[in-house]
């Protein structure tokens, strides 16, 4: 497992507050997050697109997050915006505070 990989386990000082799974990306999705201070973002099966800067992304737009790449975010949870740049893509999200 590389170095970057390992540093993304949470400590003791998280506290889950939910999980969310999007398996339909074909249009814009949301996190639907209200108590959390960051997520931990995970593609599955295609790239996705996102933004947060009040702009939908598009499948060609946007920050790329790459399959098998986890991201964490920690941004304003209710702006972040996802779409997939091709079918099948799934979102899991693991939201902590």
């Amino acid at each position: 497992m590389a170095e970057s990989s390992r540093r993304l386990v949470t400590d003791a000082t998280n506290s889950p507050q939910g999980y969310f799974q999007s398996t339909s990306l074909s249009s814009v999705v949301g996190l639907n997050a209200k108590n959390g201070r960051w997520a931990l973002i995970q593609a599955v099966g295609q790239n996705i697109r996102w933004r947060d800067d009040g702009t939908d992304p598009t499948d060609a737009v946007g920050m790329l997050l790459l399959v098998g790449n986890p991201m964490p975010y920690y941004g304003d949870l209710k702006t972040i915006r996802f779409i997939e740049t091709a079918a099948s893509a799934e979102l899991n999200v693991s939201v902590y505070y």
